[in-house]
């Protein structure tokens, strides 16, 4: 399957299916004609797979960076760019950044300050790299006051989305996944008994057509783009906690779970929905195998606190919630109804 990213001059296509990572040759041929060296960004125990073999030919370097959110900082960014200029790498070549949502994110971080922009090719290899993190352009690091604080635009040139990569996922990672698919089937309106039947595959490319289509509408996040934020209020500040204790306690998509519960309750309690909305979102999370549960020994005060520090907020606490005509971004919330809601989801485990 071929979704386009629909950006006009620089519109690009996300390549679904088995196998489509062998046609990053091919791609390079294509859209980097002028190009003489490829730098891919991985990791040493990605590096080990055994779907880690279409990176034969000819003018290939391969980096490795540290797994998971640990890529994410500037020392490894700062690496990475010395590691470019060592290679003599220029504007007509390109970084193909290989991994999860992490080391895509440090990826195209790299190839948009690089030179002030390099070409880039993203090679999703978990769940939440395809149907999320490797489309639409958001390249970031993170700060300890939270994450992706620092980042650029920087759309690819083609993302290759493999199937095959799926198959050594661990299966916390593939749940993690579940959560960034969980949001986009709760954005497209869908309902838990539409789940049965319906295949990996079809979630994937679900999920990849929703977001090339906001992505196209909306490059520069000054509207629509936003909706994809569903669930992260929360989910980003749960992380960042869960980071300063842990970088194993808590994945991305098992965060935006959490956050998907907990806005459809402080949805409710701002009297945008019934009770049903509630309902719909627990069975979808529970029909994909997802947990809804606060990590333990996080104080209510700290993750309203860490909740003000989204990007989305203007020195104010902004959610997407759901409402009568659909999401809408909902700015300055009052921080007592987030903290009740907060107690009352937590009492609820």
């Amino acid at each position: 399957m071929i979704v386009e990213v629909a950006l006009g001059g620089r519109s690009y296509d996300v390549l679904i299916g088995p196998g489509v990572r062998h046609q990053l040759e091919a791609v390079l041929s294509e859209r980097c004609v002028e190009y003489q060296t490829c730098v891919a960004i991985t990791s040493a125990s990605l590096r080990t797979q055994p779907w880690f073999d279409f990176l034969s030919f000819q003018g290939v370097h391969v980096l490795e960076v540290p797994e998971g959110e640990s890529a994410k900082t500037f020392e490894t960014l700062e690496w990475v760019c010395e590691q470019l200029a060592s290679l003599n790498v220029s504007r007509a070549d390109v970084v193909v950044g290989v991994g999860g949502g992490a080391i895509t994110d440090l990826a195209g971080f790299a190839a948009a300050v690089y030179l002030r922009g390099v070409r880039l090719i993203q090679v999703p290899t978990t769940l939440v790299g395809q149907v999320d993190a490797s489309i639409g352009g958001k390249t970031a690091v993170n700060l300890e006051a939270g994450k992706n604080l620092v980042g650029a635009f920087h759309q690819p040139v083609t993302v290759l989305c493999d199937y095959e990569t799926l198959e050594t996922l661990p299966e916390r990672e593939r749940l993690s996944g579940m959560g960034e698919v969980a949001k986009c089937w709760l954005l497209d309106g869908l309902h838990a008994n539409d789940l049965l039947g319906t295949s990996l595959e079809e979630l994937i490319c679900l999920s990849v057509n929703l977001k090339a289509m906001i992505v196209s509408n909306d490059e520069f996040e000054g509207g629509e783009r936003a909706l994809l934020n569903y669930g992260h209020t929360l989910a980003h500040a749960l992380e960042v906690l869960a980071l300063h204790r842990d970088r194993d306690e808590l994945r991305h998509g098992e965060a935006v779970a959490i956050g998907l519960g907990y806005a459809a309750r402080l949805a409710y309690a701002l009297g945008r929905v019934d009770a049903s909305v509630i309902t719909n979102h627990d069975e979808v999370l529970k029909a994909l195998g997802l947990a809804v549960r606060l990590p333990k020994d996080l104080s209510n005060v700290d993750i309203v606190r860490a909740m003000g520090h989204d990007k989305k907020a203007q020195h104010d606490l902004t959610f997407v919630l759901a409402g009568p005509g659909g999401f809408d971004v909902v700015r300055d919330v009052d921080p007592e109804v987030v903290a009740t809601v907060l107690e009352e989801f937590r009492g609820e485990q």
